[in-house]
């Protein structure tokens, strides 16, 4: 009898078949699918005896580095939910993971043991086991641990040969069993947990690879965070596959990416506005030997117009895949490179094994040209949010067709006469003025065609006569001189009047979330902070 497919199964069949070659690349470190998967086992093997039981939740408090996938794979073999929060969040937000998830057990880096130990004190901590990687932690009175241990420790404690352990709880898991508790960046309130059962993100892995043609032979290079689901699939696609990923700690050091993806010779790249951004500042892209780079892919939020052209220019042998996607879903929408330039700003229309329509105010599914909430149906939609079941309900709601469920992302989309999608903006970020509806995203992208501006962004600022009006945050190229009122005098020039900011202010950088969105409440906010102020 054929048994449910999970992620692991693919991780543990790409142990066997590959397992002489390079998984990951970190650093001076070189690691062998084998050597990653006896790690990922004796981890699995060491919470066996810490107690963790199929579907505890065991969180992961690390940067970027072989032992949070490792971590991540550890856990699904023992049937666990891992939960990887940010390393860049403090204390309270880290203490409200920690409890809304019910997690059982901890594994923090040793350097963040000051963050974790307030994260910890009181109550809280009364169930919860720490593994310390990197070092040996003691807790302060305050803090109540059940256990602590060095990761080293907590691995070296096992005996490989005795897996049967792993083998019983793989018998019992079925593919609803939740895998993952992706948690938001909480930029509305308290982060959400999303529900990510295995059926869904093998949907969404395997529907990604398929478009992008991922092999064996592709070395994917990562710099965003694994708790970013962007980030943390481009290790579920190397490891299906049998690919080689490169992973690094940020992004912020554009130079020693490009210095890696030279030397590695990288055929994938995945971007986000802010490091397409960074890339382009780049004064001599020459010196790098990326020839090798065969796609580049976008997600997150839609990169502009004129970032695309112009990476088509520095690189016009990699295939581009402009992509939509949210983390109750994971992926949307791809743009096949072959009609980028037929429908440049679009994200493309469905990824395989999943469907898309868009529905005004009144629930009715709209026709060509009209915007309207974009809703998603399909294997990929995940199970909803972990302890809320409100706010699941607001948005998985009762699909068209028998019980299934439908996902109403907030975003707001128009699709043109040959169905491609154009992303106008989130549903609760829409400016209203003048009686009309302007979506951000196309004046950002006519803002960013006036030369010398390497970044701009958008908002709705108060307005007693026109409800809202427009107000542009701009970054200028390095070496560039522009006033605010040429600016202003380009963007009319680009745009309709009711889409003309009325405001433009030069910043030197745009407030941005721990996984590199532009942050546009923290404008709002500042533009409202300055206009009160007395």
């Amino acid at each position: 009898m054929n048994r449910p497919v999970l992620l692991n199964d693919f991780f543990d069949r790409s142990s066997v078949r590959h397992a002489n070659d390079t998984a990951l690349v970190f650093e001076d470190q070189r690691w062998t699918y084998s050597q990653f998967h006896e790690a990922a086992n004796r981890l699995a093997l060491a919470l066996d005896q810490l107690g963790i039981q199929r579907q505890d939740r065991v969180a992961i408090f690390l940067d970027n580095c072989p032992e949070l996938a490792i971590s991540a794979y550890g856990v699904m073999k023992i049937g666990g939910i891992f939960v990887i929060a940010n390393g860049s969040i403090k204390s309270a937000k880290l203490r409200h993971i920690l409890k809304d998830s019910g997690a059982r057990l901890l594994i923090a880096s040793a350097e963040k043991s000051a963050t974790v130990n307030e994260a910890l004190e009181g109550s809280i901590a009364a169930n919860i086991q720490v593994i310390w990687v990197g070092g040996t932690v003691d807790f302060p009175p305050q803090a109540h641990a059940q256990s602590t241990m060095p990761w080293d420790k907590a691995l070296a404690g096992v005996d490989l040969n005795d897996t049967t352990v792993l083998e019983a709880i793989r018998e019992k898991c079925i593919d609803a069993d939740l895998a993952a508790l992706v948690y938001t960046s909480g930029s509305t309130g308290e982060p959400k947990g999303i529900m990510c059962p295995h059926s869904s993100m093998v949907s969404a892995v395997t529907s990604i690879m398929q478009y992008l043609e991922i092999t064996q032979n592709d070395r994917i290079i990562n710099f965003l965070p694994l708790s970013f689901d962007y980030g943390f699939y481009q290790f579920l696609m190397s490891y299906i596959s049998g690919a080689t990923l490169i992973l690094e700690r940020s992004f912020v050091y554009f130079h020693t990416i490009l210095e890696r993806m030279s030397q590695e010779k990288v055929t994938g790249l995945p971007l986000v506005p802010t490091a397409a951004a960074m890339l382009l500042k780049m004064n001599d892209l020459t010196k790098y030997d990326l020839t090798s780079l065969r796609y580049i892919t976008n997600t997150g939020q839609a990169l502009p117009v004129e970032y695309i052209r112009k990476i088509m220019s520095l690189f016009p042998q990699a295939k581009i895949f402009c992509m939509y996607g949210l983390s109750e879903c994971k992926r949307v929408s791809y743009l096949p490179p072959d009609e980028l330039e037929t429908h440049m700003g679009s994200v493309g229309k469905a990824i395989p094994n999943c469907e898309t329509y868009i529905i005004d105010d009144d629930g009715k599914e709209v026709g060509p040209e009209t915007p309207g909430e974009l809703i998603v149906r399909g294997a990929n939609v995940m199970r909803g949010y972990w302890n809320d079941p409100e706010r699941t309900a607001r948005v998985f709601r009762p699909g068209r067709y028998g019980n299934e469920v439908e996902l109403h992302t907030g975003d707001l989309f128009r699709k043109d006469k040959d169905g491609f999608l154009y992303f106008m903006g989130r549903k609760d970020d829409l400016i209203k003025s003048r009686g009309e509806r302007i979506g951000s995203e196309e004046v950002e992208n006519a803002i960013l065609s006036i030369p010398g501006i390497a970044e701009a962004a958008v908002v709705g600022v108060p307005d007693e006569i026109m409800g809202q009006v427009i107000k542009a945050y701009v970054v200028l190229a390095q070496s560039w001189q522009l006033s605010e009122r040429e600016i202003l005098q380009q963007a009319s020039k680009r745009l309709e009047p009711v889409m003309t900011p009325r405001f433009v202010e030069i910043v030197h950088s745009l407030p941005r979330s721990a996984h590199g969105k532009v942050d546009k409440k923290t404008l709002l906010q500042t533009y409202i902070d300055s206009v009160n102020t007395p």
